[in-house]
C-alpha cells in the first residue's frame, strides 16, 4: 500500500478503492484509480479520509462472492458518516440486480465495462462538476495503489477457451489481445517509474496475439519488451496463468535464453485425467501435460511451475483422484494450489451428471493441500546454505519479508530475513538483495542479508 493520498488540482472529491480478488483485478483497479485521477479526483489510502469508498468486488466462484459481500458489508457503518459506496467488478458484471436488491446501501453498480464512467458516477454522487473539458479515458494513465517496483501488466482481457466449470467468459467476454506498441510503451513507463519486476497476466497469456495477430504472439512480445532500452531498469520479467497445450517450442526458447525473464511459469492444469479434461473442455491430455512439464525443465532445469488443481470436479471418482494425486507427487512441482470444485450458475459443469458431494471435493483437496506442503518443505531444505536474490517487500518486527525469483506476490512463498550489518536509515524496500538461507519452513525460507 502506497504511504499518502495521490492529489489532483480539482480536488473534487477523495475517493478510496477497496480490491478482491486476482491481480487482474488489481490491475482494473489501477484503472480506475487512473480515470478518477485524470477527472480530478484524490486518491486516498484510508476509508476514513474519503468522500467515496469503490469496492472491486470478485465473483469468480462461491467464496470469492461470499469474501466480496462482507467486504461490502464491512463499509456500510461509513454510510453513517455521510460516505458513499460503490460497487464493482466482475461479481456486480455478474449479479447486477441481485445485487441491487440485497444491497440497498450501494449508491451505484458498475460491471467491469462501465469503469469509464465511475468519474461521472462519483461526481453525480457528491453533487460536484469537472470545470473544463472532460479527459478522453483513452489517454488516462494508470494510478499506483501499490509500490512500483512490482507491477503487473495485463496483456489481454476477457477468456475464449470456455472452460465448463468458469464463468469468466460470460463475466469478461471473449478474448481480446492489446497492442505489441502499446503494452511496450506501458512497460517503459512502468520502468521510468522504478519497476524492477513486471508481471504479465491474462486469463491466458499463451493465447496472446491469437486474436489480433492470427498467431501465438507472446513470445514476440516478450522480445519486444526486453529489447526495449527504455525499460531496461525492469529486473524480472514474471509469467501468471500459461495454459499448457500453448508452451510453445518458441516461448520455451525465449524464456531460456532471454535475459530478465524468470524461469517460472504459472501453469494451471485443473486435472490429469483425460476423462475429466475432456468433459471439462480443456485442451490438453495427460500425456501432452507431462510432454510440456518434460520440456520447459530439459530446456531450463531451474524452472520453478506452479500449477493449481480442482478436486470434485463431476465425474471425479476416487480412482480419478488418485491418479491426480500419483501426477503431483511424481511431478514434485514447486508450487502447488489447490481448490475445491464450486457448482456455478449458469455454466456447463453445473448441470453434469455426478455432482460429487462438497465435503468429499474439501477433504481430497485438504489431502492434496498436505502434499504440496511436503513437497514445499523437501524442497526448502535443500536450500539451506545457498545465497538467493530476493525482491525485497517489507519490513515487519525488525525482519524483512521479501520473495524469490520462484515466488509471485501474494501467492507463493516468502523469504523472512534480518539485516544486523545494515546501517540505520538504509531503505532496501523494492531492491532486489542476496539472502543466505539458513534455515526452512513449510513454505517459506528464513536467513540473512549477505
Amino acid at each position: 500500500m502506497m504511504n499518502g493520498p495521490i492529489r489532483a488540482t480539482n480536488g473534487l472529491g477523495k475517493v478510496f478503492i477497496e480490491t478482491l480478488g486476482c491481480p487482474k483485478n488489481h490491475d482494473d483497479s489501477e484503472l480506475m484509480a487512473g480515470l478518477l485521477f485524470a477527472a480530478g479526483h484524490e486518491i486516498v489510502f484510508d476509508p476514513d479520509t474519503a468522500d467515496v469508498i469503490v469496492v472491486n468486488t470478485c465473483g469468480f466462484i462461491e467464496a470469492a462472492k461470499r469474501e466480496s459481500i462482507e467486504a461490502f458489508l464491512n463499509y456500510v457503518p461509513y454510510k453513517e458518516t455521510g460516505k458513499r459506496l460503490i460497487v464493482t467488478g466482475c461479481l456486480s458484471q455478474r449479479y447486477p440486480d441481485e445485487l441491487a436488491a440485497e444491497l440497498p446501501e450501494a449508491d451505484a453498480i458498475l460491471g467491469v465495462n462501465d469503469y469509464e464512467s465511475l468519474p461521472e458516477v462519483v461526481e453525480n454522487n457528491l453533487h460536484v462538476k469537472r470545470s473544463g473539458p472532460k479527459r478522453s479515458p483513452l489517454i488516462a494513465a494508470r494510478v499506483a495503489l501499490a509500490p512500483r517496483y512490482s507491477s503487473y501488466l495485463k496483456i489481454a482481457e476477457g477468456c475464449s477457451n470456455n472452460c465448463a466449470y468458469c464463468v469468466i467468459p460470460s463475466i469478461r467476454g471473449s478474448y481480446r489481445s492489446a497492442p505489441i506498441e502499446q503494452l511496450t510503451r506501458e512497460a517503459e513507463a512502468l520502468a521510468r517509474e522504478g519497476c524492477k519486476e513486471l508481471i504479465l497476466i491474462a486469463q491466458d497469456l499463451t493465447m496472446y496475439g491469437l486474436d489480433l495477430y492470427g498467431k501465438l504472439a507472446l513470445p514476440e512480445l516478450l522480445r519486444g519488451i526486453c529489447s526495449s532500452k527504455t525499460a531496461g531498469g525492469i529486473e524480472w520479467i514474471r509469467l501468471l496463468y500459461c495454459y499448457p497445450e500453448r508452451v510453445t517450442d518458441e516461448l520455451i526458447e525465449v524464456m531460456a535464453s532471454v535475459p530478465g525473464i524468470l524461469h517460472y511459469i504459472d501453469m494451471p492444469l485443473q486435472h490429469v485425467s483425460d476423462k475429466l479434461l475432456k468433459s471439462m473442455r480443456r485442451a490438453g491430455t495427460n500425456k501432452s501435460i507431462r510432454e510440456t512439464v518434460g520440456r520447459l525443465r530439459a530446456a531450463m532445469p531451474d524452472m520453478l511451475i506452479r500449477t493449481t488443481f480442482i478436486t470434485g470436479l463431476p465425474g471425479e471418482s476416487e480412482r480419478e483422484f488418485e491418479e491426480l494425486y500419483d501426477f503431483a507427487e511424481e511431478m514434485r512441482f514447486d508450487r502447488l494450489g489447490v481448490f475445491a470444485y464450486s457448482r456455478e450458475e449458469g455454466t456447463d459443469a453445473a448441470e453434469m451428471p455426478g455432482q460429487v458431494d462438497p465435503e468429499t471435493a474439501e477433504a481430497r483437496r485438504d489431502v492434496l493441500m498436505l502434499l504440496g506442503q511436503r513437497l514445499s518443505l523437501e524442497r526448502n531444505e535443500r536450500l539451506i546454505g545457498t545465497v538467493l536474490e530476493v525482491i525485497v517487500d517489507t519490513c515487519e518486527e525488525g525482519a524483512f519479508i521479501g520473495r524469490t525469483r520462484g515466488d509471485a506476490p501474494e501467492i507463493d512463498n516468502a523469504v523472512i530475513f534480518t539485516a544486523p550489518n545494515l546501517k540505520p536509515g538504509n531503505d532496501i524496500i523494492g531492491a532486489i538483495v542476496k539472502v543466505r538461507i539458513t534455515d526452512a519452513l513449510d513454505y517459506d525460507l528464513v536467513g540473512e542479508l549477505v
